[in-house]
C-alpha cells in the first residue's frame, strides 16, 4: 500500500516520531522529545560512571530538586509528593495500604482506566469489601451528569471514591473539585487518577484537597516512560507505603518520602527529567504552559469537529469538558462496511496500515466502539481530517 505525506507540524522535529505515520494517540504512551531524551542519556551516563557515587550522593539531592521543581507546577508542598514509575503504580500504593474490611464500599465509574479498575477489584477481593460502580452516560450534556451519577452510589459503607479527572476511554475531564468537595462533604475519600492530567490541565493541588492523587509525567508532560507522581495529603500519609517495602520502612512510624525515594535499585533518569520538560515545554510558546494548554485544547477541538462533520454525528460533550483529547462513539459498522467484523485492535490495524495511528475502545462494552484522538503541538489539522474520511471510507456501506 502506498504510503501518504503527512502534513508536518512546524513542531514535529523536536520529537522523534515516525514522519511516514500521522500520530493521533499521543494519550496512550506520550512521546518524549529529543532534548529531553539527550538530558536522560546524559544522566544514565553519569549514573554508570560511577554508581555509588551517583546512588548514594548525589541521588538524594537530585530527587530534592525535581520534587521541589514539580511541587511549584502542581500546586503542593514538595514534601507531599512521592516519585512513582506510573499512575497505575500510585493507585496500587492506596488501594494496597489501606485497611478495608467485609462491607466497606470503594466507589468508582464505568469510565476508569482498566488497569486501576482491576487494582480495586483486588484489593476488593482480598478484604471483602465491594467495587461500587456508577454508571456516567455518554454521550452526556453537562458535568452535572456526572456528579450526579457519582454522588448517588454513596452509602454510608462508602470509604473510597477513585476518580479520574480526565478519563482515559471517553477523554472527558470530569468536575473534580466539585466532586473532591462534595464527597468529604459525605465522609468519603478520594483517590484521583490523574494519568493524563499533568500537562493538559492546570493542577492546583493544595487547592484540590483530595486525600490521594497520582498522575503521569510521560504524558503530555513529555517526559521519559518511568516517571510519574503520587501526591498524598499529610493527614493520610501515616500507613501509606509503596508497593516494595525496602530501606525507609521503618514500622509504624511515618516516613512517607523515605519510603518512595528508595524502593531497590531502579533507572531514576526519568524522573530526574522533569525539571526539564517543565521548563522545556514551557518555554516553547511565548504564552508558556497556558498557551501550550489552550492550543492543545483548540486542536482537539477542530478534530472532533473533523471526525462528526465527516460522519455527521453530534458532539458527544460540552468542549468545556475536554481537555487535549477527545472521543468520538462511532456508528455501528453496516453488514457491507470495510470496518464489518473488526475489532477495535484489527480497526487500529486497518488505520495502521495507512499511515495514520488514533486509539479505539470498545463503548460501550460488546455493543460498540468510539475513537479517540490525541492533540500535541506536532500534530496538525489536516491529520485529524484525513483520519476523518478513513473513519468515513471504513463505515461506508457497499
Amino acid at each position: 500500500m502506498d504510503r501518504h505525506l503527512p502534513a508536518i507540524s512546524p513542531w514535529a522535529d523536536l520529537w522523534l516520531l515516525d514522519p511516514a505515520v500521522d500520530y493521533l494517540n499521543h494519550g496512550s504512551f506520550g512521546a518524549c522529545p529529543k532534548t529531553i531524551l539527550e538530558k536522560q542519556s546524559e544522566l544514565r551516563l553519569r549514573l554508570e560512571r560511577e554508581p555509588v557515587d551517583f546512588y548514594i550522593r548525589a541521588l538524594p539531592g537530585l530527587l530534592a530538586e525535581a520534587r521541589a521543581a514539580l511541587a511549584g507546577f502542581v500546586g503542593a508542598d514538595g514534601d507531599d509528593l512521592a516519585f512513582v514509575p506510573n499512575a497505575t503504580a500510585g493507585v496500587n500504593a492506596v488501594a494496597r495500604s489501606l485497611e478495608f474490611l467485609p462491607g466497606d464500599e470503594i466507589l468508582t465509574t464505568d469510565h476508569s482506566y482498566a488497569a486501576c479498575r482491576k487494582t480495586l477489584d483486588y484489593a476488593a477481593a482480598r478484604t471483602g469489601a465491594q467495587v461500587v460502580v456508577a454508571s456516567v452516560p455518554f454521550p452526556l450534556r453537562s458535568e452535572e451528569e456526572v456528579v450526579s451519577a457519582v454522588l448517588s452510589r454513596v452509602t454510608s459503607h462508602t470509604r473510597l471514591a477513585m476518580l479520574d479527572h480526565v478519563t482515559s476511554p471517553t477523554a472527558l475531564v470530569f468536575p473534580i473539585e466539585l466532586l473532591v468537595r462534595e464527597l468529604s462533604a459525605r465522609g468519603v475519600d478520594t483517590l484521583v487518577d490523574g494519568a493524563h492530567a499533568l500537562g493538559m490541565v492546570p493542577l492546583d493541588l493544595a487547592r484540590l484537597g483530595a486525600a490521594y492523587y497520582t498522575a503521569n509525567a510521560h504524558k503530555w508532560l513529555c517526559a521519559p516512560k518511568g516517571a510519574a507522581f503520587l501526591h498524598v495529603r499529610k493527614d493520610r500519609q501515616k500507613g501509606l507505603h509503596p508497593i516494595s517495602i525496602s530501606h525507609g520502612y521503618a514500622g509504624g512510624e511515618a516516613r512517607f518520602k523515605d519510603e518512595f525515594d528508595w524502593t531497590g535499585t531502579a533507572d531514576p533518569t526519568a524522573i530526574l527529567c522533569v525539571p526539564d520538560c517543565i521548563a522545556y515545554l514551557g518555554g516553547l510558546l511565548p504564552g508558556g504552559w497556558m498557551e501550550l494548554i489552550s492550543t492543545n485544547h483548540a486542536l482537539a477541538l477542530k478534530a472532533r469537529a473533523a471526525i462528526c462533520g465527516a460522519l455527521h454525528l453530534s458532539a458527544p460533550a460540552p468542549e468545556s469538558m475536554l481537555g487535549a483529547m477527545a472521543s468520538v462513539p462511532l456508528p455501528v459498522s453496516g453488514p457491507t462496511t470495510p470496518a464489518r467484523g473488526l475489532g477495535r485492535e484489527a480497526l487500529a490495524d486497518w488505520m495502521r496500515a495507512r499511515g495514520v495511528e488514533p486509539w479505539f475502545y470498545d463503548w460501550p462494552a460488546g455493543r460498540g466502539k468510539l475513537v479517540r484522538v490525541s492533540a500535541q503541538l506536532y500534530n496538525t489539522e489536516e491529520q485529524y481530517v484525513r483520519l476523518a474520511g478513513l473513519l468515513a471510507e471504513a463505515l461506508r456501506e457497499g
